[in-house]
């Protein structure tokens, strides 16, 4: 009965549209080229990440672009990004050239393996939308590990429920709102898990332990939300933590001026951190 339903859940996924351009071709062969130039494939993951981010500087900063339509599809939208899908993509490019792939079929293997549940579209809720979530999945999967706690986090208390209390924010919850309800199964699941943070406060303190290349969430105190932004540790040569993302509307994508601590405590929504830590793909 398991393989029946595996053979039905694959081919849900080779049916569901996919949505992208040329210029998202382009985009993902100008990053394989890119790869062969530096050699990247020789590096660690995490020197790869950072030179793919660093590779999407000044890219204009694009909100929304999964979330355009109706019904879920595996969106590839490569000409902008924004804090999630940045560091999405920065990852699965890492993946790839660490494994010696490199073409766009590739790429959208790759994506539907990171973006969704148990790496399979079946529909709006199974897409991983809570940060916490996806950390929980990839480590679970052996795609990232949560170093948070051992580089000197502590418990926090992680309820979510923002989605399923503010469906009118977004599009597919107003389209399905049968979705609501297994939203709140997956909200009540996140929300059982123990999860650790470095406060705002102390991220200076434990900065030592954060390497370059690092998955970063930034959490908040937001009523029912995990992370309100992420990004990637960059340690540039002040010999200081500074974070890579993609910062808001009418931005571009950039490393912050100031060291991560300093710039996590410009913000009072937030909070503190969450590390996760690229492992390197196993062939």
């Amino acid at each position: 009965m398991k393989s029946v339903i595996s053979l039905i859940l694959l081919f849900i996924n080779l049916i569901i549209a996919q949505d992208y351009t040329q210029a998202d071709v382009n985009v993902c062969d100008s990053k394989f080229n890119l790869a062969v130039e530096k050699q990247l494939a020789d590096k660690p993951i995490n020197e790869i990440i950072v030179q793919i981010g660093k590779s999407f500087i000044g890219l204009e900063y694009e909100a929304g672009t999964l979330d355009k339509n109706d019904d879920e599809e595996l969106v590839i939208h490569l000409t902008g990004l924004d804090c999630y899908t940045f560091l999405e993509s920065s990852m699965v490019f890492a993946r790839l050239i660490k494994e010696g792939k490199n073409t766009f079929k590739d790429y959208e293997t790759e994506l539907t393996k990171i973006r969704y549940r148990d790496g399979v579209i079946k529909d709006y809720p199974s897409r991983l939308h809570y940060f916490s979530d996806w950390i929980y999945e990839m480590d679970k999967r052996g795609i990232v590990k949560d170093v948070t706690k051992s580089i000197g986090g502590v418990s926090y208390v992680n309820k979510v429920n923002f989605m399923s209390s503010h469906p009118q924010y977004y599009h597919q919850l107003k389209s399905h709102p049968e979705f609501i309800k297994v939203i709140k199964k997956y909200e009540k699941a996140i929300s059982s898990r123990k999860y650790f943070y470095i406060p705002q406060e102390d991220v200076e303190k434990h900065e030592s332990e954060i390497k370059s290349g690092d998955i970063m969430g930034i959490t908040t105190d937001i009523p029912g939300l995990d992370i309100s932004h992420t990004g990637i540790a960059i340690r540039l040569d002040d010999n200081r933590i500074h974070f890579m993302h993609a910062p808001n509307v009418g931005k571009k994508i950039q490393i912050t001026e100031k060291p991560l601590a300093e710039y996590i405590k410009g913000n009072k929504k937030q909070t503190g951190i969450i590390v996760a830590r690229p492992l390197e793909p196993i062939n």
